[in-house]
């Protein structure tokens, strides 16, 4: 006969923090977000830790090098997809190993034959007012000429009017050649009161830009993610079919993390994977694998050689295993337990493995109990998916705009490899393609989220992770509990418009 567990699994949304004492000092300036990534041994540091409890998602639609730097700089990590050719892959990661701090790739680029609607519409698209003319309309194109919002005035000028006739020529644009330092940078644009500075190859080339408005923010961040050489750090995904070819690349290109990207976990496929890490590199090269939901599949794992391990199966917004396999568990239990058994496995062998939760993340204070489940941190991909840093296109949806987001499952990003059984092919979807709203930049949004996770964790009178999930009293409520904790029996101002005509 089948096993069945006693009791039915739960959402995050089933659960509240009971407040605990909080004393004087015990305010969310002070608290640390500082979170460990990989095994350690009972009285050592992890090799690697991160300083804000939040990953991004291994997905098209969410992982690139420009998240990755993005996120890096405000202290989190994100693990490049795995769904592409190994080349590009390797690619990504060595742009945000070889990045450096204040000097950016311009992603917006046109050619001196373009016309100002062009220019309009890449503006409207990437949200940016300062463009490279380059002979090619690409990144690193001979530049012609630069393009800003004081070079056009839409009112007195027809969209056709080409790009070459108002934009600042190269003859008049100050620029730095390659191999100038960031200081020195900062210092022509204050000479020259720039707000940005082309950064050029000795054959014209661009390299990059130094924005006026980046030397504040660069001093503003204290969490920045970085390795022993002042480099960004970065995951990358992999899959359990060309791991032999991929992770060697990878860790040749500088990964600093590896994670085993597979719709279930308790398979003999990681356990392959996760041998050939370590029969090859040894405790070198860190990797995490899953998904798992409960202790057995932990355990499995941890043996095998797992530096974290990751769980949930099913509970991502654009996921649909549990409808069209009926496999999953409610991602709350499925943490709790899985939490219950990694505490377990350090008391019996004094080895510590992180769990990352990954997926049922709803709302910003699901984080929270997910770190007081026993969480050490989260993957997000929805989340990310809304920020001007995904790789998803923003467009314009019943006059809202929204970004492109698809799951891994889904037919658009064909990735067999994460989904095949071991016998070929890809057979049906487990995911969908679908819009988010869209929400901004990265850094304004995940700001405001961290300040919620500091402030409830002063609520429960925690300063730091380890202490939240040892002093957290959380309690279960019911489905009356959770509409009495929404606004009720109100009138809302934002939805009186129009009221009583």
């Amino acid at each position: 006969m089948a096993k069945f567990f006693a009791e039915p699994s739960h959402t995050f949304s089933e659960y509240l923090l009971v407040p605990g004492f909080s004393a004087a000092d015990c305010v969310p300036s002070k608290v640390s977000l500082l979170t460990p990534a990989v095994r350690y041994t009972k009285g050592q540091k992890p090799a690697i830790s991160i300083n804000i409890p939040l990953v991004s998602a291994i997905m098209q639609s969410v992982s690139d090098d420009r998240m990755a730097i993005a996120l890096a700089k405000e202290g989190g990590l994100s693990f490049i997809y795995a769904s592409q050719p190994i080349e590009m892959e390797v690619e990504m990661v060595r742009r945000v190993k070889n990045h450096k701090a204040g000097f950016v790739t311009s992603d917006s680029n046109i050619m001196p034959d373009q016309t100002l609607a062009d220019v309009l519409r890449l503006k409207e698209e990437r949200g940016h007012s300062t463009m490279a003319v380059t002979h090619d309309g690409s990144a690193h194109g001979k530049l012609l000429g630069i393009v800003t919002s004081r070079d056009y005035r839409v009112s007195r000028m027809a969209t056709e009017t080409k790009v070459r006739e108002f934009m600042t020529p190269i003859e008049k644009v100050v620029f730095a050649r390659e191999g100038v330092s960031l200081s020195e940078a900062n210092d022509i644009i204050w000479d020259h009161k720039l707000n940005a500075l082309p950064i050029l190859r000795q054959d014209g080339s661009m390299v990059s830009f130094v924005f006026r408005k980046d030397y504040d923010s660069h001093k503003d961040k204290p969490l920045e993610l970085l390795d022993e050489n002042k480099r960004y750090m970065v995951g990358a995904g992999v899959n359990t079919h060309d791991y032999k070819e991929r992770i060697p690349a990878l860790v040749e290109a500088g990964a600093d993390l590896l994670c085993i990207d597979s719709s279930e976990g308790y398979t003999e496929w990681q356990q392959q994977a996760l041998g050939f890490v370590r029969q090859k590199y040894g405790d070198a090269v860190k990797i995490g694998a899953g998904n798992v939901v409960d202790a057995d599949g932990f355990l499995f794992l941890a043996e095998a050689g797992a530096d974290f391990i990751k769980v949930g199966i099913g509970g991502g917004s654009i996921c649909i295993t549990r409808e069209t396999k009926g496999i999953g568990r409610g991602q709350a239990t499925a943490v709790i337990e899985v939490a219950r058994a990694r505490d377990e496995y350090y008391k019996k062998t004094g080895v510590y493995i992180p769990i990352c939760a990954d997926g049922g993340i709803v709302h910003d204070y699901h984080l929270t109990l997910a770190l007081a489940m026993g969480a050490d941190f989260c993957m997000l991909g929805r989340y990310f998916s809304r920020f001007d840093e995904s790789p998803g296109a923003k467009v314009l949806i019943n006059g809202s705009y929204m970004k492109e987001y698809w799951g891994e499952g889904s037919a658009r990003a064909r990735n067999w490899q994460r989904y095949d059984s071991g016998e070929g092919g890809f057979h049906f979807e487990e995911g969908v393609d679908s819009y988010v709203p869209y929400a901004g930049s990265l850094g304004n949004n995940l700001g405001i989220t961290l300040s919620k996770i500091r402030s409830t964790m002063c609520n429960c009178g925690a300063l730091d992770i380890m202490t939240l999930r040892s002093e957290a009293r959380l309690t279960l409520v019911s489905s009356v509990s959770i509409v009495e904790g929404g606004a009720h029996d109100v009138l809302l101002k934002e939805n009186t418009q129009g009221f009583g005509r």
